[in-house]
């Protein structure tokens, strides 16, 4: 591989190194071309290249914090002038975009040099990354398995040491579960902290936040601060840092009273190796000097989870509506996954009244919690539930195909009801621990201190309060330096032959 020292450095050592004159944005561009072309064919990680772009660019970029450093975009919402961003839906997959998202305009005002766009769900809504549209992404860990969702495509490439770090999404854990999945650091930001601009104001009720899966703690400090910027007309704000994230990221966190829970928040049981993820940490965080205690925040789960879906259905229908809209065509089950045109058709199926009593329970729920990190700095979990399932495991079986298409054949309030209830039970049985942050708006993060015997990247998640950020970078910090894991090996197997 051309400029070998490119895999060992995160973004800004790569910077580093520019600004020494060592390396120039040319060399990088070269080396992430290089990279792309020999390992995205075993991971279908990154499904749009814009290499001719990216060309043009590399004489002229700004003199920014990021100069030359290569980086890729999910290929949901956030938008590049010129470019596709497809959703990976059907309808949207050659419709380019008129002007770039906001936060993609900050990130290439850094210097940002952008390679290319990564694999997602169709919009997102699944916890793997394995669209129709696009096919199956697959896991640097182990190819067999998935690299989750739904920024898999983010995480498998910078697992994959394509880019030191990758723009992700978060509406119900999607930078952190695949942040989980392929042994990367990911923090999901408090609601309001970064931008949808122009586009959208929220998306999914306010629970997504968009930020990046990253190899070091530091760099995606850094893309915070280039992402954290006053935005004129936003429906949230989030609390103003007092200081650059960057400079959190080192400094002493004092002792942190930390509660942890090893049941899940809201479905299934937790497997073996996630629970020894989260005993391992507690081990660590209380030979750090941290209280870690056995606690947990209180709030009604069953209706919380069927809020959750209430929230999601809606934004799907929505969506699936100006998909089809702009395509010039009625919305149709022919043009949008299975599982999407069921959640379509459940957010149809609701009132605007049942809408807004899901969003005032949710409300008096993060209340709640709210109070419970009054007491606690955090709340540790596993990321998920289980470790990363291989490719394919989700795939529908024939019977529950013909179970979707008796529910688009004869769409009953009363069947859709039994299809939440499902939702509720199964979709989050593997994934059930990051959705309660989105609801309630508050920071998390997945950190990569665990592996288990098959070689597997198992992530503890970290809650703090609103706002906290700081806490945040202050501690996932001092576990980098006390645990590293960016120069761990195993992620070299996908291209073993």
């Amino acid at each position: 591989m051309f400029l070998p020292e490119y895999d060992k450095h995160d973004a800004i050592g790569l910077s580093e190194l520019v600004q020494k004159g060592d390396v120039s944005p040319q060399d990088l561009l070269r080396a992430a071309i290089e990279r792309i072309e020999a390992r995205n064919p075993a991971l279908n990680a990154v499904v749009l290249e814009l290499f001719a772009r990216a060309k043009e660019r590399v004489d002229t970029l700004p003199e920014g914090p990021l100069k030359g450093i290569p980086f890729l975009l999910k290929d949901l919402k956030a938008t590049l002038a010129g470019t596709p961003t497809s959703n990976s839906t059907l309808l949207s997959k050659d419709r380019k975009a008129e002007v770039s998202s906001v936060l993609v305009k900050r990130y290439e005002a850094a210097g940002l040099q952008i390679v290319g766009k990564t694999n997602t769900p169709e919009f997102g809504i699944m916890g793997i990354t394995e669209p129709a549209l696009r096919g199956p992404c697959r896991n640097p860990w182990n190819i067999a398995h998935t690299p989750g969702g739904s920024s898999g495509g983010s995480a498998s490439a910078v697992a994959a040491r394509i880019v030191p770090a990758a723009h992700a999404g978060d509406g119900g854990g999607s930078i952190r579960i695949p942040a989980s999945a392929c042994g990367l650091f990911g923090l999901k930001p408090t609601r309001g902290r970064v931008s949808m601009s122009p586009h959208l104001g929220e998306a999914w009720g306010g629970y997504v936040q968009e930020h990046v899966v990253s190899r070091s703690v530091r760099d995606s400090a850094l893309l915070l601060d280039i992402a954290d910027q006053r935005t004129p007309g936003e429906p949230y704000v989030a609390p103003t840092r007092t200081r650059p994230w960057l400079e959190e990221v080192g400094q002493a966190s004092g002792t942190l009273r930390i509660a942890y829970r090893k049941e899940t928040l809201y479905a299934g049981t937790t497997h073996p190796d996630c629970l020894a993820a989260v005993e391992d940490a507690i081990t660590l965080l209380t030979d750090l000097g941290h209280e870690v205690v056995e606690a947990s925040p209180t709030f009604p789960k069953e209706e919380m989870v069927r809020a959750y879906f209430f929230t999601i259905a809606s934004g799907v229908a929505a969506v699936v509506e100006e998909t089809a809209e702009r395509a010039g065509k009625k919305p149709s089950p022919a043009d949008f996954e299975p599982q999407t045109w069921v959640l379509a058709q459940v957010g149809w199926s609701l009132n605007a009244p049942e809408l807004v009593r899901s969003q005032q329970l949710i409300q008096r729920a993060a209340r709640d919690v709210a109070n419970f990190f009054e007491e606690y700095d955090m709340l540790l979990t596993s990321t998920l539930a289980e470790p990363p399932i291989e490719v394919g495991a989700l795939a529908l079986k024939s019977s529950e195909r013909l179970q979707l298409a008796f529910l688009r054949a004869l769409p009953l309030r009363s069947l859709f009801e039994k299809a939440l209830d499902s939702l509720g039970t199964n979709a989050l049985s593997r994934t059930p621990n990051t959705q309660l942050f989105n609801q309630t708006g508050q920071p998390a993060m997945s950190v990569p201190l665990y592996w288990n015997q098959k070689g597997l990247p198992i992530g503890v998640q970290l809650a703090a309060g609103f706002g906290r950020e700081d806490q945040l970078f202050r501690l996932a910090s001092q576990l980098e330096e006390a645990r590293p894991w960016a120069q761990r090996t195993g992620w070299e197997v996908a291209f073993a032959k």
